[in-house]
């Protein structure tokens, strides 16, 4: 369980680096050009480390569901509307919004156990986790605002 919290806090520092270099791209380019730089080198560096990991077993692929090919294109989707949500809302605002979208779904289909995941009880809980996200999210956006008078609300 420490190997798979410390690789979850490794992840998630890598999508905010991720992010931050994927959005300063897009300030040169476009979207459409971001997204392929992102995803192509991310395929190059993928198949580099994967022939070296796995070597020959590395496209083992068998009986696997025509439907998980999709995942690249929800990718493309992913990389487009993350930039174009940074470029609209800030780093910090629209990484947070995905996050908790992100939590939400990801609850969602646990609990009715969609694509092939196995069901998980819906916890009162678990909402209340992804509640407090989500207020935290409006604090983070609202809070510190100021009224005309120049005071601190």
């Amino acid at each position: 369980m420490v190997v798979g919290l410390i690789l979850a806090l490794v992840a998630g520092s890598l999508v905010g680096l991720q992010n931050i270099f994927n959005s300063k791209v897009n300030e040169h380019t476009g979207s459409w050009a971001s997204t392929t730089l992102v995803l192509g080198m991310g395929f190059l560096a993928s198949l580099t480390m994967g022939l070296i990991v796995e070597g020959g077993n590395l496209f083992n692929i068998q009986n696997m569901q025509l439907w998980y090919w999709f995942s690249g294109l929800i990718g493309v989707g992913v990389v487009t509307c993350i930039l174009n949500g940074i470029k609209s809302l800030g780093p910090t605002y629209a990484i947070s919004i995905v996050l908790t979208s992100q939590l939400s779904f990801a609850l969602l289909w646990d609990s009715l156990g969609w694509f092939g995941l196995e069901q998980v009880p819906f916890t009162f809980q678990q909402l209340l986790g992804v509640l407090v996200i989500a207020g935290g999210i409006i604090v983070y956006k609202f809070g510190g605002r100021t009224v005309e008078t120049g005071e601190q609300l």
